[in-house]
């Protein structure tokens, strides 16, 4: 199961990681976003303890989309040694996460 990242953990759990992480900016209300959840929750297991991949409620935490200029959903950042280094928009086919996810391992 993926984390769930807020605006009070997500310093430490993702800024500080020494492993890749994978945050996935979506709301309860957004189809496209339902529709990839079930892709983030298997790429959790696949890559547990090689990348750290949660999920970020935009509407629970609006501070931390806006620092990261997040304007549509579903919005994946990829973190890594506390920089952002890669960015996905839009529902995209599970093998593109996971390439962007090797990428940085």
């Amino acid at each position: 199961m993926a984390e769930k990242f807020t605006s009070s953990n997500f310093t430490e759990v993702v800024l500080q990681s020494d492993k890749p992480v994978l945050v996935d900016f979506w709301a309860e209300w957004c189809g496209p976003c339902r529709m990839i959840g079930p892709m983030v929750d298997e790429l959790s297991n696949e890559y547990a303890g090689k990348a750290v991949i949660g999920k970020l409620n935009v509407d629970e935490n609006p501070d931390i989309s806006m620092t990261y200029g997040v304007r549509s959903i579903p919005t994946l950042l990829i973190f890594k040694n506390g920089q952002l280094v890669d960015k996905i928009v839009g529902a995209v086919p599970k093998q593109n996460i996971a390439s962007k996810i090797e990428a940085q391992l």
